[in-house]
């Protein structure tokens, strides 16, 4: 009887395939909650299911409450900067988060709208690392973005294939 080893690996179409839908996922997410936004809705009750997501008084609350850190650089920039111009900067998050959704929805610039929002979730989860919170809240945010920052996923099924093939493969994301 002879023992063959198969191996289990998958083509680079397939793995490609996986992270494009990962991509996508994540852009779904950040869309959802840019729209909570824009609409200032964050209470869903849909018979079968209900949920709430990140409006703009949520948002503010999480920065508040984020801010009362004892890391001193981000408190005087969140309490000093951002909330005291909350009517400026609650808008600006909501254009953020849909260019961030769109970027990873389309596969446009992908690696750069990961990278933004690792810029907006990364400084709230290290002011809130001392408040003893679920120990994967916010790593369950970061670490998809990082991985989305690292590969370039919107290549496949996305516009960063068109643009890297127009530029020859010098497009970086």
């Amino acid at each position: 009887m002879q023992h063959t080893t198969e191996r289990l690996t998958a083509s680079p179409r397939v793995l490609a395939g996986g992270m494009a839908a990962f991509r996508i996922f994540i852009g779904a997410i950040w869309a959802s909650n840019a729209l909570a936004k824009l609409f200032g809705q964050s209470a869903f009750d849909w018979g079968f299911i209900s949920f709430t997501l990140v409006d703009r008084g949520s948002a503010r609350s999480i920065l508040q409450d984020a801010s009362a850190t004892t890391f001193q650089p981000l408190r005087a920039i969140y309490q000093d900067l951002i909330l005291a111009n909350w009517g400026f900067f609650q808008w600006f998050l909501t254009i953020a988060e849909l260019a961030i959704a769109v970027s990873l929805l389309f596969g446009i610039a992908s690696r750069l709208g990961a990278t933004a929002g690792l810029l907006l979730i990364g400084p709230i989860w290290i002011m809130l690392l001392h408040r003893n919170l679920y120990l994967w809240e916010y790593p369950l945010d970061l670490v998809p973005l990082l991985i989305l920052a690292v590969v370039p996923a919107g290549r496949a099924f996305g516009l960063d294939g068109t643009l890297a093939a127009r530029f020859r493969g010098r497009w970086p994301f």
